[in-house]
C-alpha cells in the first residue's frame, strides 16, 4: 500500500505535453504568466523558486496558498524532438499519410465508434483531411489554369510548337503550379491542417501501438519519475495533457508493475487534462494502452481526469477506461470532472477564445476568472503548488453527472 499523505510542503511535478513541437520554455513561460494572473485573482502568492535537481527542462516556484508554504519543482518531460521528426516529410508524404490515417480509422471501424462519444474531436480529426483535400483540388485547378495560360501565351507569341512539346510544357506548368501552391499551404498552414494531419498520422501509424522511439522515451520518463519517488518530496504529481495523457497513463502503469513506487515514498498522483485517449485506444493494435488503462484504474494512485465540453479537441467527460471497454471489476479511477468553461470563464473571455481552438485546448493550464459562485475545485495552480495532494484535494468531489461511461470500443483486446 502507498503511504497515505494529504499535506504537502515539497512537490515534484512532471508535465507531459501532447503532440507539440514547441520548446519546453513555452510551458515555463505559460505557467509563470498564468500563475501570476491566477494568484492575483484568487488572493494567494506564487513566486519563482529553484528548478528540480537533475531536470533537463524545469523551473521552480514557491507558494503561499491556503495559509501554507509550499515549494514545487516543475519539469517538462521532453519529446518535442520526436514530434518534430514526425512532422517532417514533404507534400507527397503528407498525402500518403492522410490516406493511411483515414484507412486506419475507417477500416478498423474506430471512426464510427468515436462518433458515438463526442462529435467535437471527431470533427477535429476530419477537419485536416477535408482541408488538405480541398487544397489539393484548388492546386489541381490552379495547375490546369496555368497550363492553359502557358499554351495560350505560346500561341499568342506565334510560336508553332510540336504537339508533344506543347503537351510537355503544359504538364510542367501544371506540376509546378500544383507543387508551389501546396508548398505554400504547408509552409503557411494558417489553418493548422498540416500540423493536425501529422499529429493523427503519428498516433495511428502503428494501429494504436506505440512507435519504438516513443517507447524508448517513455522508459526514460519512467526513470526520471522513479528518481523523484526516491527523493524527499511529499508528492510526485504527473500531469498529462492531450495526447500526453495516454503517455502518462502508460508510464505510471509501467512504474507500478515494475515495483518502482516505494510504499514509504512520496505520494504518486496523476492528473490528465483534455485527453484524447480514444483516438488511440479504439485502434486495433492499442493492446498495450488498453492494458495500462485497465491496470491503472484499479490501483491506489489518485487519478483525476479534467476536460470541458467547450474544448472541441478533447473527449470531454468521457471516462477513458470505461469508454475503451476495459473497465475491470475493481475499477477505482479516474475521477472524471469538468473544468466547466461556461461557468468558470467570463462571457468576454469565452468570446475571445471562441475561434482560438488551440488556446481553448490549453485553458486547463491557464488562469480561470474568479466569478461569483464559480466551481472552485479545479485550479491548476492550487493543484500543482498548493498544500494538498491531488487525492486529498478531490477526496470529497463527486464525479461529473454528465460523464460518459458506456463502452463503445470495438477493439478491447489487451496486452498479456
Amino acid at each position: 500500500m502507498l503511504r497515505p499523505m494529504t499535506q504537502v510542503t515539497r512537490r515534484h511535478v512532471f508535465y507531459i505535453p501532447g503532440f507539440d513541437p514547441v520548446p519546453p520554455r513555452a510551458y515555463r513561460e505559460r505557467y509563470r504568466r498564468e500563475a501570476a494572473r491566477q494568484a492575483a485573482l484568487s488572493g494567494y502568492e506564487i513566486d519563482k523558486g529553484v528548478a528540480p535537481q537533475g531536470a533537463r527542462f524545469g523551473w521552480g516556484v514557491t507558494a503561499r496558498i491556503e495559509g501554507a508554504e509550499v515549494t514545487t519543482g516543475l519539469e517538462v518531460l521532453y519529446w518535442a524532438d520526436i514530434v518534430q521528426a514526425g512532422m517532417k516529410g514533404g507534400i507527397l508524404a503528407t498525402y500518403l499519410a492522410l490516406a493511411r490515417t483515414a484507412w486506419a480509422y475507417v477500416g478498423s471501424g474506430a471512426l464510427f465508434r468515436l462518433m458515438r462519444l463526442r462529435k467535437g474531436p471527431v470533427i477535429a480529426a476530419l477537419y485536416p483531411v477535408l482541408v488538405l483535400l480541398g487544397q489539393l483540388v484548388l492546386a489541381l485547378l490552379a495547375g490546369a489554369a496555368l497550363g492553359a495560360v502557358v499554351v495560350w501565351l505560346v500561341a499568342v507569341a506565334g510560336l508553332a510548337l510540336p504537339t508533344m512539346l506543347a503537351a510537355a510544357i503544359r504538364t510542367l506548368a501544371f506540376i509546378a503550379a500544383v507543387w508551389l501552391f501546396l508548398r505554400w499551404c504547408a509552409r503557411r498552414d494558417h489553418l493548422y491542417a498540416w500540423y493536425l494531419m501529422k499529429d493523427y498520422a503519428f498516433s495511428s501509424r502503428h494501429g494504436g501501438a506505440y512507435p519504438p522511439e516513443q517507447e524508448a522515451r517513455m522508459a526514460l520518463f519512467a526513470d526520471r519519475i522513479a528518481t523523484a519517488l526516491a527523493s524527499d518530496v511529499n508528492e510526485v504529481l504527473v500531469v498529462g495533457h492531450s495526447s500526453g495523457a495516454y503517455i502518462a497513463i502508460s508510464v505510471l502503469a509501467d512504474l507500478i508493475r515494475a515495483g518502482r513506487v516505494p510504499a514509504d515514498g512520496p505520494t504518486l498522483s496523476l492528473l490528465t487534462l483534455g485527453h484524447v485517449v480514444p483516438m488511440v485506444s479504439f485502434l486495433p493494435r492499442a493492446t498495450r494502452l488498453r492494458a495500462d488503462l485497465a491496470y491503472l484504474s484499479a490501483q491506489t494512485v489518485a487519478w483525476v481526469d479534467v476536460t470541458a465540453p467547450g474544448d472541441g479537441c478533447a473527449f470531454a467527460l468521457c471516462d477513458p477506461v470505461a469508454v475503451s471497454g476495459v473497465a475491470p471489476p475493481g475499477k477505482r479511477w479516474p475521477l472524471v470532472i469538468s473544468a466547466a468553461f461556461t461557468q468558470t470563464l467570463k462571457p468576454e473571455t469565452q468570446t475571445a477564445l471562441r475561434w482560438r481552438l488551440f488556446e481553448l485546448h490549453f485553458q486547463y493550464l491557464n488562469a480561470f476568472d474568479n466569478l461569483p459562485g464559480r466551481p472552485d475545485d479545479y485550479d491548476y495552480f492550487r493543484i500543482t503548488a498548493g498544500p494538498l495532494t491531488l487525492g486529498a484535494r478531490f477526496a470529497t468531489r463527486a464525479p461529473s453527472k454528465s460523464r460518459i461511461e458506456r463502452a463503445v470500443n470495438r477493439h478491447t483486446g489487451v496486452a498479456a
